[in-house]
């Protein structure tokens, strides 16, 4: 396994990877991995893939008021992990090697960005798909490979790759919940014991949308105003949105047509941010 941190030194292994026959699949990830990496990577495996992990926490990707600094970093035991998977190639560049000193050049899209996390996060998808674009500048793969969990991402960074005529196929990954049913996420290390009980209101509320669907109720504010009340019975938590969608561009849907229709939730736990949502 190759572990490079500059930019020219990952554009050479790259290009090096693109041997007659072969497929490089990128898996971003933020690092401090977990199973839901694990799954990305796995997948990109399967697909007989020279796999390239970048482990890069974007602070573009971080509002004013988020704490960047903050943010977990477990470098060593991410590269423990990658080199158990059978990765081949680990890019941890620094923030400066991203951005150097007088970086001012960002890339936005300004569509399936604005809804849901788009509103109470305005700058969050203009650093996702700026550093995106670097990342696949960089490493040119045929595969991204994205996990369901951040579902609006996926469709900006799909829109973006349409958009930009980049010819990457984005691989879509399930989401991959712990026992509770909570998404593998970093932000739940954050988590008491108590607000994590809480935060397993956010699955009890989804699957009975989801059965909601199955008895045949196709109103979308019937489906929101249930999810909400469920919600909303936990003291801790709070409601950022709650919404029924088209995958594809993140607008609301008048009707639920399954199998074509998203819900997307966003709570606070407490001061912990979480997302989560299902397939209707």
């Amino acid at each position: 396994m190759h572990k490079v941190e500059s930019v020219s030194e990952m554009r050479v292994l790259a290009a090096q990877a693109k041997t007659p026959g072969a497929t490089v699949a990128l898996v971003p990830t933020s690092g401090a991995l977990h199973a839901g990496h694990a799954a990305l990577i796995a997948a990109a495996k399967a697909r007989g893939a020279v796999v390239v992990v970048s482990v890069f926490a974007n602070p573009l990707a971080f509002g004013p008021s988020e704490n960047f600094a903050r943010y977990p970093r477990t470098p060593e035991a991410d590269l423990k992990l990658c080199r158990e998977l059978g990765v081949d190639i680990v890019f941890q560049p620094g923030v400066e090697e991203m951005y150097p000193r007088g970086f001012s050049t960002y890339v936005t899209e300004e569509a399936v960005s604005r809804p849901l996390c788009g509103v109470s996060r305005p700058s969050h998808f203009r650093g996702v798909t700026t550093g995106m674009l670097k990342l696949l500048n960089i490493v040119h793969p045929d595969l991204l490979f994205l996990g369901q969990r951040d579902a609006q991402q996926v469709a900006v960074v799909r829109k973006m790759i349409a958009d930009l005529c980049l010819g990457v196929e984005v691989v879509v990954v399930p989401i991959v919940r712990e026992a509770d049913g909570l998404v593998a996420t970093v932000r739940n290390r954050d988590l008491t014991a108590g607000q994590r009980q809480e935060a397993a209101a956010m699955h009890a509320a989804l699957q009975r949308a989801r059965e909601m669907v199955t008895q045949g109720v196709r109103i979308p504010d019937r489906i929101i105003a249930e999810v909400t009340h469920l919600l909303g019975e936990r003291r801790r938590v709070r409601v950022i949105y709650v919404s029924i969608v088209d995958p594809a561009t993140m607008e609301p849907l008048r009707e639920v047509v399954p199998g074509r229709t998203l819900l997307a939730i966003a709570v606070w736990i407490d001061e912990v941010r979480l997302i989560d949502n299902v397939e209707l």
